[in-house]
């Protein structure tokens, strides 16, 4: 059992893991349950200067969950295996009630069969403006988590190009140097704003080298627009603009590592030594610990040797942290209208403590692998 408020590093992997798998829901009709279908891990959304916190049905959490946890697979003991499939294949069976509306092979936020957007809310869950349409992110992850066929992979391809910059709109809300790169757009619907999100590039482009997918403009646009934003700093100066739906330097530094450690695309070696001293500076400067926890992460990734983090109490973090944003003016294009996007007040966020746990477990394996040389 987890005892809460003893160091983590008294934690075993199976400690952590038998914590997930508590908070996963059971389906029950009282309490937080009923909000979460079975198999789903809770998550909700928050703004303080609203005084605002909903429980927020959505597969995202799920499914980046299962992925992080897979990723340690084989790095953990045999009962930690278990666990982690059990949680798996828990969680995989949620990600149907998420499929497009039409049967396609993307993936929504929310629940489409009916749509259940900002689900148990009072104002937005009522009107289709707040509406979103599939999105690339959950995408990627129930791909990489739920392995798809050959066929499936070559038709996500060309849906992709479908609703890449250029291919019908073209973005207005970035910088204006990017504005002609044939990037992918975080959106797949047909009337939504194009829109670059660093952190979203990462997770698709992942998918598309984790099965080896063919390189074209489009990916190769993708990868520019992410070198570009660590060369030119703009990932540090303004990681809003440069992921609207993660909004913070140590989010984009930690998907922008785990691309380069797990494929090293050539297209990217050119920032990786920056990447690297720019981690060490925000190390030094976030204050919140699973922010520390990302950063360190991504220097362990990176093959780096990060001071350790103090994991005491951990879970005390946790309120405080949050791993995506809603940017609720984001996908305005007037410029006086975005130009407010980027303030706090306007962004939804959202807090899923089993995903934290996940994370807390990444750091611990890799830490660990690093400490004893592996």
């Amino acid at each position: 059992m987890l005892i809460f408020g003893a160091p983590i590093m008294q934690y075993t992997p199976e400690d952590i893991l038998n914590r997930i798998a508590q908070l996963q829901s059971k389906g029950g009709n009282r309490g937080s349950e009923r909000y979460f279908p079975w198999g789903l891990l809770p998550s909700y959304r928050v703004n303080p200067y609203w005084l605002y916190r909903r429980p927020d049905t959505n597969v995202f959490f799920t499914a980046i969950t299962i992925f992080t946890l897979r990723q340690l697979h084989s790095r953990v003991s045999t009962e930690a295996q278990r666990l982690i499939d059990d949680i798996a294949a828990r969680g995989v069976s949620t990600y149907e009630l998420f499929r497009n509306k039409d049967g396609l092979k993307t993936y929504n936020f929310y629940q489409t069969h009916p749509s259940r957007h900002f689900p148990h809310g009072l104002v937005m869950r009522h009107f289709e403006h707040f509406r979103i349409p599939d999105d690339i992110d959950d995408t990627a992850m129930v791909y990489l988590t739920s392995p798809p066929t050959p066929e499936e992979l070559l038709w996500l391809k060309e849906k992709l190009v479908e609703h890449a910059n250029g291919s019908k709109l073209t973005i207005r809300n970035t910088f204006r140097q990017y504005r002609s790169l044939r990037a992918y757009s975080t959106w797949f619907g047909k009337n939504m704003p194009i829109e670059f999100d660093a952190c979203a590039l990462c997770n698709m482009l992942y998918c598309i080298y984790q099965y080896k997918l063919p390189l074209k403009q489009h990916d190769t646009d993708s990868l520019a627009f992410l070198r570009s934003i660590v060369a030119t700093n703009r990932y540090r100066t303004h990681p809003f603009r440069c992921a609207h739906n993660y909004a913070r330097t140590s989010l984009i530094i930690y998907h922008l590592s785990r691309l380069i450690a797990g494929f090293e695309p050539p297209e990217l070696q050119s920032v990786r030594e920056k990447l690297i001293r720019d981690t060490e500076l925000e190390l030094n400067k976030v204050r919140n610990r699973l922010d520390k926890i990302l950063l360190a992460t991504s220097l362990l990734r990176l093959g780096q040797r990060p001071p350790a983090v103090s994991l005491e109490n951990i879970e005390r973090d946790f309120a405080g942290f949050h791993f995506f944003v809603a940017g609720m003016l984001s996908a305005y294009e007037n410029p006086l209208v975005y130009f407010s996007a980027g303030l706090p007040f306007w962004h939804i966020r959202w807090q899923c403590e089993a995903h934290n746990w996940a994370l807390v477990l990444e750091y611990v394996v890799l830490r660990q692998e690093r400490t004893h040389g592996l």
